[in-house]
């Protein structure tokens, strides 16, 4: 990003009055962490985005060629939700990491395993090459990604939400989320120029793995840039005048777990549309229908650019009504459009153009609002490991299995049962947010 594009950015996000984080003449602005954060959320979602989609359209036919092709897609799903798993065990080590050596050191560690992951999977021999032995490589690897994601939580999304000027918390939560659509428009569109311009043997042969080096790029880009602002000395300070330093996971657990279960469970409607309209229905017409995977993925870039937008009306819309009660009203909505949106994917191109369209409209506004909806609840020392845990969690339980449920289901049952996934995380939403305001007007 050139210097007119971060003060470009830094005027979009300002609007409120500078934060000083210490002497005279060094105050950090909200602008300043929002640049922070994009640059680090786009880069995690860029390589979440690659490697799923390579979970579709590669790995089946390259490491699990003996099966048949639903049953190598369920188990390259398989090893896509290890990584859900590894993350929160990344994250106890990490933090453990943190508090002996520094933020900066835990996320050059983290993000140096993360890219020599990344850059191992681009140079995957595939079981024609080495049998079985690609499978266990590719699930190594993708733990790797896992643990090291549990280490790439540097806090500036919870610093930003701190910072934040009254009256704009909303649109500063909507920040952070940004990362997701950019991340999947670049991955998307870069899937679909490989598919486009290469036939099927070039792109399983070595097509597809520029993607993976595309990412190990942008993550030592995004290592440096993001390296340059936590351990500036504003920036150290500033973390420093609000607490958020890193505490012990058990410590925090025993002060804060019923929080972090609940704002675990809060975004979990948002977590499942997440997937249903990203991974899942790529699986499904790329098996199900004669429908080419680059003009899909070239439909499934253009609606991410509306859930972009209406993320972005998110941030204005929770500052006007209150951030739960828009996630209250989005999970509602997300609920209704359980009962009908997979059966959309069977309607041909026009029902999945609507059910693409429709689902990152709904994903934008509950996407938005959905990190550290309960953030504030937790006791300012717990802040920084607490918001760590409660996205680990949420992760883990809302989206690590998603792929491989909805596609299994579906496949069993009907679309239908695909829904019921969905459903299922709207009324976990519903139910956290009750839960909290009965638990705090009983306290």
């Amino acid at each position: 990003m050139t210097s007119r594009g971060y003060e470009m950015l830094a005027l979009l996000t300002s609007g409120g009055p500078e934060r000083s984080g210490g002497g005279h003449g060094d105050a950090v602005t909200p602008g300043e962490i929002a640049i922070g954060v994009i640059i680090g959320r786009t880069s995690e979602f860029f390589d979440f985005f690659v490697y799923a989609i390579a979970s579709v359209l590669v790995f089946p036919k390259l490491v699990f060629a003996w099966l048949p092709p639903l049953p190598a897609t369920l188990a390259s799903f398989g090893v896509f939700a290890l990584a859900f798993l590894a993350r929160p065990i990344g994250s106890v080590w990490f933090i453990g990491l943190d508090r002996a050596f520094g933020r900066g050191f835990k996320l050059t560690v983290a993000l140096v395993l993360l890219g020599g992951s990344t850059a191992a999977i681009a140079f995957l021999p595939g079981y024609d090459t080495i049998g079985v032995w690609s499978a266990a490589l590719l699930a190594l690897f993708r733990l790797g990604q896992g643990f090291a994601q549990g280490g790439t939580w540097d806090g500036l999304p919870s610093l930003l939400a701190m910072n934040a000027p009254e009256g704009r918390r909303g649109w500063y939560a909507m920040i952070p989320q940004l990362g997701a659509p950019l991340g999947l428009i670049v991955a998307a569109l870069l899937f679909a120029f490989f598919t486009a311009s290469l036939d099927g043997a070039d792109f399983l042969d070595w097509g597809w793995r520029y993607p993976f080096f595309v990412a190990f790029a942008i993550n030592v880009v995004a290592l440096f840039a993001r390296l340059r602002i936590v351990e500036s000395p504003s920036f150290e300070r500033l973390y420093q005048t609000r607490d958020l330093m890193a505490e012990r996971p058990l410590r925090t657990l025993a002060r804060a777990w019923r929080t972090i279960v609940m704002g675990a469970f809060a975004p979990l409607a948002s977590f499942a549309l997440f997937h249903m309209v990203t991974v899942f229905p790529l699986s499904w017409v790329f098996l199900f229908t004669p429908e080419s995977p680059t003009r899909f993925l070239v439909i499934e870039a253009g609606a991410a650019t509306t859930g972009l937008v209406a993320m972005v009306a998110s941030g204005q819309l929770a500052d006007q009504f209150g951030r739960r009660r828009l996630l209250a009203a989005s999970a509602a909505v997300i609920a209704v459009f359980s009962g009908f949106a997979p059966q959309l994917l069977a309607q041909g191109e026009t029902g999945e153009f609507a059910f693409l369209i429709i689902g990152f409209l709904l994903l934008g506004v509950c996407f938005g609002q959905s990190s550290g909806a309960f953030a504030g609840a937790l006791p300012l020392r717990h802040r920084y490991t607490g918001a760590a845990l409660t996205a680990d969690l949420a992760w883990l339980v809302g989206a690590g299995f998603a792929p491989l449920v909805a596609l299994w289901s579906s496949a069993r049952f009907g679309l239908l049962a695909s829904g019921a996934y969905l459903l299922s995380g709207a009324l976990a939403t519903l139910l956290a947010l009750w839960l909290n305001r009965e638990l705090a007007q009983g306290g």
